[in-house]
């Protein structure tokens, strides 16, 4: 495969394991790899790392690049597969012309951004200026490592972020976030009499990015399963547990609660839940054809429940949560200005808590659906958190790094790379933050379903997105 590098680095990190948190591993291999190769390399005290490789000779004046990735990785897998991330590799798997992984998130998002630096960091071929490669930890579960970034670290005030997922695209703006939390406390209560014990889900769901993936019309898992328990509480049945979703900033494809229900009304759920079954999938069509809704006999040994009144108050709140697309941009087409999702719940002893993440590019229309979501929990009768969030990164068309990106890929492919914004948070618009003056523009090849098991990424451009790097790091002036 080629760029034979590329991808020798690309299975070289994939056998690290490198969750949210838990990137010292994969911090220590690339240490040890800029000693290996006699470069200069430094890390603050957040664990970020940079690793500073000279200018070709002759090329000593030209200004400095640093190329960006994150460390880490979502941790997302098939309910049926076994692996433990913070000790297994990532079993790589080739079907045709695309890497994907074997019953689990692959990596790439942002493997191929490390990989790329690593085999940059080796490359002897190529003549080009001062180069800077900085590692940040922790992007997946709240961009910590940009937030805290040590502005000392970096020297360079150009800088490329490998961590876009569309080849012959070039991104200059990116979409802030807030994450919004509800917790409901409740006192449990004894499980009904004449009761049968059952277990309902959701799964089958293809999930995604909950930024990136939002306006293709997925179906959330917690959405879906809370319909059904709507439905079924008419019935009398009383929720045990409700846990769904793994990772703030993913669309959650499976779900389940477990509950009691009285034994006469059995058929008649069992009914209701063979109909939701069909509506359900034709409701998502062919892009979640495989969501099935289930319901089971399950042994609680007579756990508790959930306060009646509680019950009531939270899958009422769930119902109303806006889950989705909210408006989208006047400014650039077809890219989503302003959504929200429906991510995590989870049970515990004596409470629920339900996570939600809200994104826009536009400041005031972030505040207006984090306010949204924050009303419908108070009226809920939740407990309300809102995250710190992270700032937006505004574009600049006269970027003197979009320029010479624009013109590298023109020189190589004889057509125009688009220019775009994304929705979704990428670290650019708080490095931009912590290094004023930083001109920034970021890049990738073609991934698809990023924070899945279904993710993946396309080898041919993987090739095309390496070449540009090259043309653009060979052309700086």
């Amino acid at each position: 495969m080629e760029p034979e590098s590329f991808w020798r680095c690309f299975a070289e990190i994939a056998r690290i394991p490198r969750p949210s948190g838990h990137e010292a591993r994969i911090g220590a291999f690339i240490l040890d790899r800029a000693r290996k190769l006699g470069l200069e390399a430094a890390q603050d005290d957040c664990g970020n790392i940079v690793v500073r490789k000279p200018a070709s000779p002759g090329k000593e004046k030209v200004a400095g690049i640093c190329l960006q990735s994150h460390l880490d990785m979502v941790c997302e897998k098939n309910a049926d597969k076994v692996h433990d991330f913070l000790n297994d590799p990532i079993e790589l798997v080739r079907r045709d012309e695309v890497i994907t992984a074997n019953g689990t998130t692959l990596g790439a998002d942002n493997g191929v951004g490390v990989a790329a630096s690593l085999a940059l960091m080796e490359e002897g071929s190529l003549r080009h200026g001062p180069l800077e490669f900085l590692f940040t930890v922790e992007e997946e579960t709240g961009l910590t490592g940009a937030k805290n970034l040590s502005p000392a670290l970096v020297r360079s005030r150009t800088l490329l972020n490998l961590d876009s997922e569309e080849e012959g695209a070039l991104y200059i703006g990116c979409a802030g976030g807030k994450d919004t939390v509800g917790c409901w406390s409740f006192d449990a209560e004894a499980a009904p009499a004449d009761a049968v014990a059952l277990a309902v889900a959701v799964k089958g769901l293809r999930g995604g990015h909950s930024g990136l993936e939002i306006d293709k019309g997925l179906g959330n898992a917690i959405k879906l399963l809370n319909r059904a328990l709507c439905r079924l509480s008419e019935m009398g049945a009383r929720v045990v547990a409700m846990n769904g979703g793994d990772m703030r900033n993913a669309i959650p494809r499976e779900a389940a609660a477990k509950l009691y229900l009285p034994a006469a009304n059995l058929a008649q759920a069992e009914a209701l839940v063979s109909e939701l079954d069909l509506v359900f999938r034709k409701e998502l069509g062919t892009i979640d054809a495989g969501v099935k809704l289930t319901m089971s006999r399950e042994d609680l040994g007579g756990a508790k429940v959930i306060g009646s009144a509680v019950q009531e108050k939270l899958l009422k709140a769930i119902c109303a949560l806006p889950s989705g697309v909210q408006r989208m941009s006047h400014d650039i087409t077809g890219l989503v200005e302003t959504s929200t999702n429906v991510s995590v719940i989870s049970t515990s002893e004596n409470g629920v808590t339900l996570v939600t993440s809200q994104r826009s590019s536009s400041a005031s229309r972030l505040r207006e659906v984090v306010e949204s979501v924050e009303s419908i929990f108070e009226l809920g009768g939740a407990m309300v958190e809102v995250s710190e969030g992270y700032p937006g990164w505004q574009p600049n068309v006269d970027s003197a790094i979009l320029k010479l990106a624009q013109d590298s890929y023109r020189a190589l492919y004889d057509r125009d790379a688009e220019v775009k914004a994304i929705h979704a948070g990428l670290e650019c618009g708080i490095i931009g933050e912590r290094i004023p003056g930083m001109d920034m523009v970021s890049l990738g090849p073609n991934m698809e379903k990023v924070h899945s098991p279904e993710e993946k990424v396309y080898i041919d451009s993987v090739a095309k997105f390496w070449n540009f790097l090259l043309e653009i790091l060979k052309t700086a002036q």
